[in-house]
């Protein structure tokens, strides 16, 4: 057995290790969009292909609870120098959209796999229907780009060219896409020798020990703070932006079940798995760390000391229905999942602040649009793509504190890139990059702002990406009194007779001298506002993050020449209505559209959608968004009739309708 002092050590190394990985790769990437927005992970796994180490200085947060089990058992014979890969979606459900591509490695104590070496990378193009391989627009799983279940890339050190010829041959930037995973196999070299000096230092039977007891360290930690909750049911829904002709939104439900050490996240009651790119694919695992991460963000808040590794999944068990936008079925588009990863968080946030309303903040924007770009560069007469730059909105009101101006809590691992690198290698201008005013939701403390950026082209024909946008319908939310945040949105040529509002569309074509705007969403506020100092709002004002319109309508503090003007502050707060009395504040357009969709006929339309075959789940759910009057079950069900008149091959129709009456 360990003690706590040689743990804590081994913990150190293997921390270390993994921060080696990712200087590595860090350092020796080619594309933007690794060694400058560090969309990146490295992972140490044990012998069985769990994740025991993580980076947290550099990349990504999403992996620490990632197993790659499944995917290393589909090949055989590993020997020294063997690197598998795989971006397949839907092969071993390690990989989650095409352009992430993950390797390992074996790590060989004499003849024994002692422990793995892993990692992905964000390619900036997989190939398939559009520039950098994603939009919300995509349909099925084929369009987004080339894809490679798991086998050998490397050979005993030798890559194999037929693959990297495949990829070449079928993406649109080869060199960005070769030189990334051959940084990635570096790195991962890096993490084999680190290995090699613990087994030197610890043994080979205590670094397995010791590997064992970080995974059971991480999973008491995470019990013991379950057990600091109260036991119960927590329920919470949310919504993403569809771009359907309906404008139907996706609707992400959760039932957080807590007992005692353990805890059930059993999201029966979310939408149908998508006929758009936003399902996530799970595989039905019931721990997969792609539908934990916002657990890991709650456990991290709670215990930062914790350790990050598969152990701190085990308390955890997900049931995600088959068929359902958390656990599609192949073929089904895959390759927005992040923006659906987003709300999943913002569910999760929604759950455990109920839970725990003293320590949660309110909703961070949970979106991290990221703005691809593919145009002609007149200077060398070559095409570019290339990942402008994230953007990012504000995190939530915090117990203590504001929330962070444009770096969301829940997406501030994607790092901006400098405009002057930006620029330099890609033939854009920025007319505008800051935060963006009174977009942060009102509150004792408030939200954080948006960001806002702003890019011409001088290309015809240039083809713009924006993935992940989301936030354009339905305000993140406040808590305990604090109001909802300001929109998203996206707008080509603002201010101008050529202006053209994209509603929730994530793709444009530009011509020469097009501008194009982007705006994230802010960060939902928490507290009444009227409990805000004075003094705060009059620095807000002061600073530019809040107009002296909105200091007087949200927190009703008059401004005399930029001084509070305290007597009439007093008289407008007392004039001012009180919060509602509601924990949430979703904002004016989701209380609309609840008032047809209520949970009542949410959870008949789930009833209903339960019944039917996975491909006829969405077109159901679209024809009776189509036909549904009123509100409520019966709405539901009146709409679901008039589809089985209009369409008599729906299979079960008849059956249903019969055992409902």
């Amino acid at each position: 057995m360990f003690d706590k002092m040689t743990l804590q050590v081994l913990a150190n190394h293997a921390r270390a290790a993994a921060e080696n990985m990712a200087h590595t790769l860090h350092r020796t990437a080619h594309s933007a969009f690794v060694k400058e927005t560090q969309d990146f992970t490295l992972q140490l796994l044990d012998h069985g292909g769990d994740t025991f180490a993580v980076p947290t200085e550099l990349g990504a947060t999403w992996y620490p609870g990632l197993t790659y089990g499944r995917a290393i058992d589909m090949i055989d014979d590993y020997r020294p120098g063997d690197v598998g890969f795989t971006n397949d979606p839907y092969s071993g459900f390690v990989a989650t959209h095409a352009p992430d591509t993950h390797l390992w490695k074996p790590v060989f104590a004499g003849d024994d796999i002692v422990a793995w070496t892993g990692g992905h990378i964000h390619n900036t193009d997989m190939g398939g229907a559009v520039p950098a391989s994603l939009s919300r627009s995509l349909t099925e799983i084929h369009q987004e780009g080339v894809r490679f279940p798991p086998m050998k890339l490397v050979n005993e050190g030798q890559f194999d060219q037929q693959i990297l010829r495949i990829m070449s041959t079928n993406v649109r930037k080869p060199d960005l896409n070769m030189g990334d995973i051959k940084a990635l196999v570096g790195a991962l070299g890096t993490g084999e020798r680190k290995v090699h000096a613990m087994i030197e230092r610890f043994g080979k039977a205590g670094f397995l020990q010791g590997v064992a007891a970080l995974k059971e360290q991480a999973e008491a930690q995470a019990r013991a703070i379950l057990r600091d909750i109260p036991d119960g049911d927590y329920v919470f829904a949310d919504y993403a932006d569809e771009d359907s002709d309906e404008a139907n939104p996706v609707r992400l439900k959760l039932t957080l079940k807590i007992r005692d050490d353990a805890a059930v996240l059993d999201f029966t009651g979310s939408d149908p798995q998508l006929a758009s790119s936003l399902n996530v694919p799970s595989g039905g695992d019931p721990r997969h760390t792609i539908l934990l991460v916002g657990v890991y963000y709650v456990l991290y808040t709670l215990n930062p000391q914790i350790l990050l590794n598969t152990g701190l999944t085990q308390p955890f068990t997900c049931i995600t229905p088959e068929g359902s936008v958390l656990n599609p079925v192949s073929p089904a588009a895959v390759g927005m999942r992040s923006l659906t990863c987003a709300r999943l968080r913002s569910v999760i946030f929604g759950a455990f602040a109920q839970a725990l309303p003293e320590r949660m903040p309110a909703a961070p924007a949970g979106n991290n649009c990221i703005l691809n770009v593919m145009t002609r560069d007149e200077r060398t007469q070559r095409t570019v793509i290339a990942a402008v730059n994230p953007v990012v909105g504000g995190g939530g009101g915090m117990p203590h504190r504001d929330g962070t101006n444009g770096s969301g809590a829940d997406a501030a691992y994607l790092k901006n890139t400098p405009i002057e690198i930006t620029e330099t290698e890609v033939p854009v201008e920025f007319v505008k990059y800051g935060l963006a005013q009174d977009t942060g939701g009102a509150g004792r403390w408030r939200g954080g702002l948006a960001t806002e950026l702003a890019v011409k082209v001088f290309a015809p024909d240039s083809r713009i990406t924006a993935r992940n946008r989301d936030r354009s319908i339905f305000r993140p939310w406040g808590t305990q009194g604090g109001k909802a945040a300001g929109l998203a949105d996206m707008v080509v040529n603002p201010g101008t007779s050529r202006e053209r509002r994209m509603g929730s569309k994530d793709t444009a074509i530009l011509q020469p001298g097009d501008v194009l705007q982007l705006r994230s969403a802010g960060g939902g506020g928490r507290g009444d506002p009227r409990a805000r100092e004075p003094w705060r709002v009059a620095l807000d004002v002061q600073r530019g993050y809040v107009s002296a319109e909105a200091a007087l309508r949200d927190y009703g503090v008059a401004l005399v020449d930029g001084q509070v003007d305290a007597a009439q502050t007093d008289a407008l707060r007392a004039a001012m209505p009180a919060p509602s009395g509601a924990f949430f504040d979703y904002g004016p357009e989701r209380e609309l559209y609840e008032r047809r969709w209520t949970d009542a006929a949410y959870d008949r339309l789930t009833e209903i959608l339960a019944t039917l075959p996975v491909h006829w789940r969405f077109f159901t759910k679209t024809e009776i968004f189509r036909r549904i009057e009123g509100s409520g079950a019966t709405a539901v069900d009146a709409a679901f009739d008039a589809t089985c008149e209009s369409f008599p091959d729906l299979p079960r129709a008849l059956v249903y309708r019969d055992a409902a009456e």
